[in-house]
């Protein structure tokens, strides 16, 4: 394997362009320090571990991570260990994500309920008005 193999490198616009998202938010990722590409000058350089961070805060922003809860989670990863510790976190945080969905759509059946009950109050009323 030759060493451009070994070390591929992406701009800011190749990484923007396969992930389906603005050069903005990459350098809003890099601003909040989950990205550190190398510079040669005002060139970023990104490599692919910054590839695989940002597929990662992607990952975690589709699940409903914050920022802060995505960079704990890819924090913890160690390519020398099982990543147990990770992984738990991980599911943790899926579990928390979960419950606060279910609530959410608790709270929206109920809202829901709420509404139709208001929209047969002014119906009858409008009724009597016609009557």
């Amino acid at each position: 394997m030759n060493d451009m193999a070994k070390h591929r490198t992406y701009s800011i616009s190749d990484l923007a362009r396969e992930f389906d998202i603005t050069t903005r938010t990459i350098r809003f990722y890099e601003e909040a320090g989950m990205l550190e590409p190398e510079r040669n000058g005002q060139t970023r350089i990104y490599n692919d571990e910054d590839r695989v961070k940002l597929k990662l805060i992607l990952r975690g922003k589709r699940l409903g991570f914050s920022l802060a809860e995505s960079r704990e989670l890819i924090e913890m990863y160690d390519p020398t260990s099982d990543n147990a510790k990770q992984l738990h976190a991980l599911r943790s945080k899926i579990q928390q994500s979960r419950a606060a969905l279910e609530q959410q759509l608790a709270d929206i059946q109920v809202m829901q309920n709420e509404l139709d009950a208001a929209e047969e109050r002014c119906l009858e009323a409008l009724r009597e008005l016609e009557s």
